[in-house]
């Protein structure tokens, strides 16, 4: 008894056998693929499969019920402000001149903001032999400690309104 065209061959297969079903965890599956049941089953926090979430963060954590407890500080905020009426375009022509400006070092740091009262109490004539001032303001009478921590505070900034 002969078979034409039917070679019985032997295999060997690496991949390894489950109650007679393939293996299917060694094949990610995705978001993006299954039915719609599947994709339901995969919410449930017991569910063994890997999920992929490409990126997102959890907004909250799982309690020892599995239940997702939401965090409201770990949900993202979008602060957009309100640019009605605002006077410049959303963009930058690409016609504008290049602005060249010089590194910001200590001296210009000193004439911005303690040349201008040292100028000042010279022409006025409140500057003592040694060179201190006759009537400092309170930002010279302060010790570089409490310096550090006024520069340190949040919404400091060089040029403000009140200079």
């Amino acid at each position: 008894m002969s078979y034409f065209g039917l070679l019985i061959k032997r295999g060997i297969s690496t991949t390894c056998v489950r109650h007679g079903k393939r293996n299917f965890r060694k094949f990610p599956v995705y978001n993006k693929r299954g039915t719609k049941i599947f994709k339901q089953q995969r919410m449930d926090p017991n569910y063994d499969l890997p999920h992929d979430k490409r990126g997102l963060r959890d907004v909250g954590y799982y309690d020892q019920n599995s239940k997702l407890v939401l965090v409201p500080e770990m949900v993202p905020e979008l602060v957009v402000p309100d640019l009605t009426d605002f006077p410049l375009k959303p963009y930058v022509s690409y016609r504008t001149a290049d602005v060249v400006q010089t590194e910001f070092t200590a001296e210009d740091l000193f004439n911005v903001v303690y040349a201008p009262k040292i100028m000042k109490d010279f022409k006025e004539g409140n500057l003592t032999e040694d060179g201190s001032p006759v009537n400092p303001s309170p930002e010279e009478n302060l010790t570089p400690e409490e310096a550090k921590n006024n520069a340190d505070k949040t919404g400091t900034d060089l040029f403000t309104a009140n200079r």
